[in-house]
């Protein structure tokens, strides 16, 4: 298939404007939409064709309360690092959406599947993790096309979700990822805004 200028045009958009969302609104996701975005993991690249994520929908409140604290406790420890102004100012980012996201998932890595026989992941086997990355990201473009907002939070511990979801022994954890529909668009990253971390410029070196 060969795309139009125009559609081009949508894919940067899209792009541009997905943004790591921590701002949610309560109402629900439709689920007809959910299902969508489900069947849009199956478009991303694998290694050896591994397909190596699963995705768990964490719908209780008792488990989500338990992410909640597992993030506080981590956030708190990450809040040491800093001092002065620049731990003033961490403790005001709003660094997840865990309080508000109608929908969260928790993303896992298979660390040895079967599928895929080993193809391609010999010498390079944080490829496993790299395709978890892509699907995620995968997920995330579709969900902005579908004007909703995805974010993803990092400060957790991981072995304390895998114990809290109980799940297979060899399934990593890759990220707990909140999804809804956001309280405002914005096309610029809200650490970049806040006054934290500019957006930098990706430059391609020659040699």
């Amino acid at each position: 298939m060969k795309f139009t200028p125009d559609q081009s045009a949508t894919l940067l958009s899209i792009l541009r404007w997905r943004r790591d969302v921590r701002h949610f609104r309560t109402d629900p996701v439709d689920e007809a939409v959910l299902e969508r975005l489900r069947a849009t993991m199956d478009c991303a690249p694998s290694v050896g064709n591994a397909r190596p994520w699963r995705v768990i929908r964490v719908d209780s409140s008792d488990l989500r309360a338990q992410v909640r604290a597992n993030f506080q406790t981590c956030n708190a420890v990450a809040a040491q690092l800093y001092s002065g102004d620049k731990h003033a100012e961490y403790l005001a980012l709003k660094l997840a959406g865990l309080d508000a996201a109608p929908v969260q998932l928790a993303v896992f890595t298979v660390m040895d599947p079967e599928a895929g026989h080993g193809l391609g992941r010999q010498t390079l086997p944080e490829t496993l993790r790299q395709s978890t990355a892509m699907a995620m990201h995968t997920l995330w473009l579709a969900a902005r096309a579908e004007n909703l907002g995805l974010g993803m939070v990092s400060i957790l511990e991981p072995h304390g979700i895998e114990a809290l979801l109980d799940v297979p022994k060899g399934w990593e954890f890759a990220a707990y990822l909140c999804l809804g529909h956001p309280e405002f668009m914005d096309d610029t990253p809200l650490l970049h805004r806040s006054g934290w971390q500019a957006n930098a410029t990706t430059e391609w070196d020659r040699r």
